[in-house]
């Protein structure tokens, strides 16, 4: 993922991290390093609870957390070393109509977009056209988190949010590419997916690899701000090369 309301030039090395917090609330944690030639948004959709008031998400502020998903991977295998480029610059969104609340979450604005119908209280810059709605039923009930970005070459810092989800027990993955304004049937993926369930429930699925040990034992628990559950096993899926432009679902499977 994701998508952009601009095009770019080279989006990789995505990481995300899912997680349900309770059963019913759905944490994402994304990171991934672009080249943008202006600026631009990036709008992760999410399958909210609707009606969904404005306040329906809560975003938090990874930035002091930037090795998040390298200590992710050491559950697994040697983890990369992967500088840290914060990006200060980042302003607040504006748009006709009454604006959205704008929150500072490290590094970038971000604010939540409740349907599609509250795009237009974007700057044109920060939304998509409503022809690639219409070629995406599926987000017809969704709600958009939209991250603020600035142009030229950087590597993001975690960004970190948490919803009501609607779809409870699915935990879902913002994965569907628009790079450059059109909806592709296929896509390159450069994308490793972690996920946790809550305490009472695994991750089934034979794409998904299960770490030996829990995940306190490997993440900094206090600089996760709730978002990792430290006493349970992390779930590893990579999605490389061409594969299907949609999102993915981890399917939570309850213990006992």
């Amino acid at each position: 993922m994701c998508c952009f309301s601009r095009p770019v030039s080279h989006v990789g090395s995505t990481r995300i991290f899912a997680r349900f917090l309770d059963g019913v609330n759905q944490c994402v944690v994304y990171e991934t390093k672009l080249d943008a030639p202006e600026e631009l948004a990036m709008i992760l959709p999410i399958p909210v609870t609707q009606p969904a008031k404005e306040n329906a998400v809560s975003f938090t502020d990874l930035s002091g957390y930037p090795k998040f998903f390298d200590d992710l991977e050491k559950a697994f295998t040697v983890p990369v070393d992967l500088s840290f480029r914060g990006d200060p610059k980042n302003g607040p969104f504006g748009g006709p109509g009454e604006p959205l609340e704008v929150q500072k979450v490290g590094s970038f604005a971000a604010s939540f977009v409740p349907t599609i119908a509250d795009f237009s209280r974007l700057d044109a810059q920060f939304r998509l056209d409503d022809a690639v709605w219409k070629s995406l039923p599926q987000y017809k009930d969704f709600g958009f988190a939209v991250f603020k970005l600035r142009k030229g070459s950087q590597h993001l810092h975690p960004m970190a949010f948490r919803f009501p989800s609607s779809a409870p027990g699915r935990i879902f993955f913002p994965t569907v590419h628009i790079h450059d304004g059109k909806v592709h049937e296929m896509e390159d993926f450069d994308h490793t997916l972690y996920a946790q369930a809550w305490k009472t429930a695994v991750i089934k699925g034979p794409q998904w690899e299960e770490s030996a040990k829990n995940a306190g034992q490997f993440v900094k628990l206090a600089k996760t701000k709730d978002l990792v559950w430290g006493g349970g096993h992390l779930y590893k899926r990579d999605i490389n090369g061409k594969s299907k432009n949609e999102d993915i679902i981890a399917e939570a499977r309850r213990l006992g």
